[in-house]
């Protein structure tokens, strides 16, 4: 049994790696990691899917960008509200929970999320998202080219999400840029496609 522990010891300290991978806390960084890629994720994907929504029905280039303005400003807020109030009832479970055992104002506490942190954080990946499209569709005149710089510009930036989401959560890769991908463009075509039939109704 000696000789075992002893050849663990030596195995732990040859391998500081795998003391780093235990002490990693995966459950702070799954938060943190859903909240920025699920905000940039949906910024991109709604300020895009509204932008080819009114481009759908007007061609217009001024149109398109003040839609993507007025998303990105609108869901900007609405992130950073819907954390705030999320992260602000998780506190006030949690520092029930403290004062019930007893250990109000130690590190417990101090460890707690900040609801104005998480608030400014969403809204930030929010805004990040939605300025991709706002960027790509801004300099460009031309009705087609600017659909489909915007669908390409989205598709690639949403597979980026994907890989950087994939990687920091150590999940499969092709799965996890699949996903969003493939969620994304059917976000983007059913928009498209529904203010499509409500142009040819209103021309009709």
């Amino acid at each position: 049994m000696a000789v075992n522990d002893t050849k663990l010891a030596v195995a732990d300290a040859e391998n500081p790696a795998m003391k780093c991978d235990d002490d990693v806390d995966f459950a702070g960084r799954a938060n943190w990691l859903r909240a920025a890629v699920l905000g940039a994720n949906d910024g991109l994907v709604s300020t895009a899917s509204l932008m080819l929504g009114v481009s759908a029905v007007k061609h217009d280039v001024r149109a398109m960008v003040v839609s993507g303005f007025a998303g990105l400003l609108a869901g900007a807020c609405s992130m950073a509200i819907g954390e705030y109030v999320s992260v602000c009832s998780q506190r006030d479970v949690e520092l029930a929970q403290l004062d019930h055992d007893g250990k109000r104002g130690g590190e417990e506490e101090q460890a707690l999320p900040s609801p104005v942190q998480a608030a400014a954080a969403s809204a930030l990946a929010f805004s990040v998202g939605a300025l991709l499209p706002l960027l790509a569709a801004g300099f460009i005149v031309g009705y087609r080219l600017r659909v489909a710089v915007v669908v390409a510009v989205a598709t690639l930036a949403l597979a980026a999400f994907g890989f950087v989401g994939a990687v920091l959560g150590r999940a499969p890769v092709a799965k996890s840029c699949a996903r969003v991908v493939v969620g994304g463009l059917a976000a983007m075509g059913v928009t498209f496609g529904f203010m499509r039939l409500f142009r040819a109704t209103l021309v009709a």
